[in-house]
């Protein structure tokens, strides 16, 4: 009975270590197996990409690819809306310097009666055409069924031609007599005004004026070259 006792006893001795070396087994082994889980996380993070102050990020809803053309690049070498623009300013300043002789074809003429200096009327000449046009000289003027041109007056001469854009203006003075008494005076209604040439010439057809009532004239009357204001037309 002893001896059964014994061996039973070195049985479950037995038994216990081999239990102890099996629990002792298993916990290195579930160290061993949790041990690589932070290296798979670190490998799975993605790199951040560096960011310079050269990109420019595009607006919400901008198409791919505008972040990558600066916002001053479009104008930056002289292209784009500034060529576009250009060519039509040009084009607008071709047709506002094509120019021509003022006649009755692109002008209205009137005749006025002033009130200083006295016995003067004053003509005003108005471009109507689009383009620019040249009042050449002075008007010659034609008192009704006079024979000869009315005098022009040349030290009323301006320095250049005047030039007039569209509804723009020229004047010109008319002194219709000299001293009292230095000559015979006539009486119009009408006036005819003819335009001069570049050549100094008159064309053809003349502007037909009404003039004012009880307009006398002499021989010793004037008229003066075209003028850009009014104030020099009758200074004279």
């Amino acid at each position: 009975m002893r001896t059964n006792r014994i061996r039973t006893t070195a049985l479950a001795a037995t038994a216990l270590v081999a239990a102890l070396s099996l629990t002792a087994c298993g916990g290195n082994e579930g160290t061993k197996s949790a041990g690589p889980a932070p290296a798979a996380t670190t490998e799975s993070t993605a790199p951040q990409t560096p960011q310079t102050s050269e990109t420019t990020a595009p607006p919400a809803g901008a198409p791919a690819g505008t972040a990558s053309t600066p916002a001053q690049g479009k104008h930056a070498g002289g292209n784009g809306d500034k060529g576009t623009h250009s060519g039509t300013e040009t084009a607008t300043q071709a047709s506002s310097t094509a120019r021509t002789t003022c006649t009755t074809a692109n002008t209205t003429v009137t005749v006025t009666k002033v009130t200083r200096p006295i016995n003067h009327l004053l003509l005003t000449l108005k471009n109507t055409g689009s383009g620019l046009c040249d009042a050449y000289y002075a008007p010659h003027l034609g008192f009704d069924g006079a024979q000869s041109v009315f005098p022009i007056f040349k030290d009323s001469k301006p320095q250049a031609v005047v030039t007039l854009a569209p509804g723009e203006e020229a004047y010109a003075g008319i002194g219709l007599s000299g001293e009292p008494g230095q000559g015979k005076l006539y009486k119009s209604k009408n006036l005819s005004v003819f335009f001069a040439k570049k050549n100094g010439s008159t064309y053809d057809t003349p502007a037909k004026l009404k003039l004012p009532a009880e307009t006398y004239w002499d021989d010793n009357g004037f008229v003066t070259y075209w003028q850009s204001d009014r104030a020099n037309a009758l200074m004279y």
